[in-house]
């Protein structure tokens, strides 16, 4: 009973320390993993961590942003900033990179939100179905599509696959 107490303990308390203060002296361990300060964002859908002493940029699983020059580019990489930069985050990733050596992900932020899906939640990112069989996501663009959030509110908004090849 007590390591179950513990346990949960350590789940909600995440990347935070028990007075609900960030460690930002070190790498704290939680029953989910490591935590890792963000210490660059690229894009909406790309940042870079410090991950065992090294940079490593991250690519947002499930999802594509808007491209920079692309409507509602930058109001994505200002959300992502915003939430993340500077701070700890963790990683739900299963080993898997593209062809840029981006390490695939799903950002768990330290209040326990999915960055990955509140991008999407608020309109500023499409579920990469391409990539992704994951309902949730689905299900939250639809969201968002009917309350005419974010990049959602224009008349034909333009998905970034197909903004990249005009």
């Amino acid at each position: 009973m007590c390591w179950y107490i513990t346990a949960l303990f350590l789940i909600l308390t995440g990347c935070r320390e028990s007075s609900g203060r960030t460690d930002s002296s070190r790498l704290r361990e939680t029953t989910y993993g490591t935590c890792y300060k963000v210490t660059g964002v690229k894009d909406g859908d790309t940042f870079v961590l410090l991950m065992n002493g090294r940079e490593q940029v991250v690519r947002f699983a499930h999802i594509d942003c808007p491209e920079k020059k692309q409507p509602f580019g930058n109001q994505a990489k200002q959300f992502v900033a915003g939430l993340c930069f500077g701070k700890y985050v963790r990683l739900i990733h299963y080993n898997r990179y593209d062809r840029n050596r981006r390490l695939i992900a799903e950002v768990i932020l330290e209040d326990g939100r999915n960055l990955n899906k509140e991008l999407v939640r608020n309109g500023l990112a499409w579920h990469f179905k391409k990539y992704s069989g994951d309902t949730a996501y689905a299900i939250l663009e639809t969201a968002a599509r009917q309350q005419r959030k974010g990049l959602w509110a224009a008349e034909n908004p333009v998905a970034p696959w197909n903004w990249r090849h005009r």
